[in-house]
């Protein structure tokens, strides 16, 4: 039993020190043995010692192995955190500020466009014209009467010329002589009628035209007292209204001229030509398209969240074509896109971008936004998936207090939060200060040991 539980090498002293021991007393029994049990003997006294040595040098191997089992990785301190920035990009288009279709308020043949597509214009300036031969000669017409109705009114307040009152003076007198004469006539003819000269028929005829004569003598009096008298102010009134009315008759026609011509509302840059001279065009009907010449502003969606962080005046930095640009934020919208869910974020560019940039154009806004978020930020190689979408790390834990640079690796489940390039936030059971492998985790069974580089 003590041979059996004995280590290797004090089995092999043991067996030596009795393997002697019996060949002694084997050689008084047996003399003539002595030769081949001398060799015997040399090969115990011989092999003793080298099976020995190949035994220690099995344990050294043996303690070398399980040293070559514990890996060496490298690790991290957990260090949690509170928030994350996230850069998202949000994307628009370049807009002008006004862009209008220019057109004619009244129909015409079209006999002129001053200005060809690319060209730039000024406010006011004329860019296309309508024939007006028909309103010229309207407003002729309307001149022309015009100035009739103003002699007559300067005639109303003159009032009645000398020569007029004189000759109607005249008339007036004219007629009360008549009217002299016929009544001595019919003084004569009532006495012829007493007499029984005449008829009472010639009788009447004289009565008659003298009845006559009186008319004549009031009238041409009422004239020689209008005439005195002067115009009425309602005849002069009436006048002047005329003269009004043909005035405006005179400035309508004066619009319709001013809106044959066509004319720039702001200044811009030609950006399409509708149509070409000798046609007739509609009122309303477009004919130049007119883009505004100034700092063009930017348009971009973002969600309401992001868009109420916007603050009128604040710096922005944009990109178009590859170029960046400075831009200032001018305006918040207040409508949600009812189809994007997104609110409107007008921003003003520089005005030295306006040469090279276009209306229509694309045009992104980076953004670092900071959300709020208890995690731990860890390398994707340190992460393993695990079931149901969430994945696993290995944390190290000490295993032997006299050993400190021996852990064991245990796995802690996570969830991923957010992830970027070659990390992601992830939160879960995980402790401040706790120490995970870094990478390499395909390498790793739960249990296993390792030691940190």
């Amino acid at each position: 039993m003590m041979f059996d539980n004995a280590l290797p090498h004090e089995k092999i002293e043991s067996g030596q020190s009795n393997g002697f021991g019996r060949l002694k007393r084997y050689l008084k029994c047996h003399p003539k043995s002595s030769i081949g049990l001398g060799a015997i003997g040399l090969l115990l006294v011989v092999g003793a010692p080298i099976a020995q040595t190949r035994l220690i040098a099995q344990d050294t191997d043996t303690a070398e192995v399980n040293d070559a089992r514990i890996l060496s990785v490298e690790t991290l301190a957990v260090e949690p955190v509170s928030n994350y920035e996230v850069a998202r990009a949000y994307t628009g288009e370049i807009a002008a500020l006004r862009a209008s279709e220019l057109g004619f308020e009244r129909s015409g043949q079209l006999v002129e466009v001053y200005v060809q597509e690319g060209d730039r214009v000024a406010t006011g300036a004329p860019v296309a014209r309508l024939d007006t031969r028909n309103l010229q000669t309207q407003r002729q017409q309307l001149e022309a009467e015009r100035a009739r109705a103003v002699a007559q009114l300067a005639e109303l307040e003159a009032g009645a010329r000398a020569e007029d009152i004189a000759a109607a003076a005249a008339a007036v007198r004219d007629i009360e002589q008549q009217l002299i004469l016929q009544q001595t006539q019919q003084s004569r003819r009532e006495f012829l009628y007493n007499e029984g000269a005449i008829s009472r028929e010639e009788l009447d005829e004289f009565t008659y035209e003298r009845g006559a004569l009186q008319a004549r003598l009031d009238e041409a009096q009422s004239n020689l007292e209008e005439l005195q008298n002067g115009t009425r102010q309602e005849q002069i009134d009436a006048q002047r209204a005329l003269v009004q009315q043909l005035d405006a008759s005179i400035a309508d026609v004066d619009v319709n001229i001013s809106k044959s011509t066509l004319t720039a509302s702001f200044d811009g840059i030609v950006s399409t030509r509708q149509v070409d001279e000798g046609t007739v065009v509609g009122a309303g009907q477009s004919v130049i398209r007119l883009v505004e010449d100034a700092a063009p502003e930017a348009r971009i969606g973002m969600p309401v969240d992001t868009a109420s962080q916007m603050q009128v005046g604040d710096s922005q930095t944009i990109q178009i074509s590859g170029e960046t640009y400075s831009a200032t934020v001018a305006a918040v919208l207040p409508e949600v896109d009812p189809d994007t869910r997104t609110q409107i974020v007008v921003l003003q560019l520089e005005q030295a971008a306006l040469p090279r940039i276009h209306p229509g154009q694309t045009v992104r806004l980076n953004l670092i936004e900071t959300l709020p978020a208890a995690g731990v930020w860890l390398p994707t190689d340190a992460l393993t998936q695990g079931i149901r979408g969430l994945w696993s790390c290995y944390v190290l834990t000490q295993v032997d207090d006299s050993n400190p640079n021996v852990y064991e690796v245990k796995p802690q489940t996570v969830e991923i939060l957010h992830q970027e390039a070659d990390r992601a936030l992830v939160r879960g059971t995980l402790q401040p200060g706790d120490r995970i492998v870094a990478n390499g985790v395909h390498r790793l069974v739960p249990g296993q040991q390792v030691q940190p580089l």
